[in-house]
């Protein structure tokens, strides 16, 4: 499951005083959680991401609004629109991901399967490219 870009559907607890979504490992996260962060208060026309990793997988949510999440694995391009709460989508290692078109107060919820660290980063595309092409 890890292997490839997909939309993961969390749960929706449906109640007239308002939904509740939540996820859990393993039932709908597919890796132990070691960190989150989340993305927010993005100027117009800003985009995110730019960037892949060695190890690292994320499922990035949006909590509250609406923003575009571009993934290439090397050889296609995906784009995913992301704008209800209890949907996230899972990123896979060695993907090429940018965020962009956020919408007024969007909030962008990041779940990691890694704790941060800058070498697992690869911010050039073309060196992005050269381990893929393998």
């Amino acid at each position: 499951m890890l292997d490839k870009t997909q939309i993961i559907e969390f749960p929706k607890i449906k109640d007239s005083r308002g939904n509740l979504t939540f996820f859990e490992f393993p039932n709908q996260i597919p890796f132990e959680i070691n960190r989150t962060y989340w993305i927010y208060d993005v100027p117009g026309g800003e985009l995110r991401g730019g960037h892949a990793f060695k190890s690292q997988s994320e499922i990035i949510v949006a909590l509250s609004g609406s923003f575009e999440v571009k993934v290439n694995n090397g050889f296609e391009d995906q784009s995913f629109t992301l704008n209800r709460a209890n949907f996230g989508l899972l990123v896979p290692k060695l993907h090429w991901r940018s965020i962009e078109n956020f919408s007024t107060n969007a909030l962008a919820l990041v779940i990691s399967n890694f704790k941060y660290d800058e070498d697992d980063y690869i911010r050039s595309y073309n060196k992005f490219k050269s381990l893929v092409d393998v």
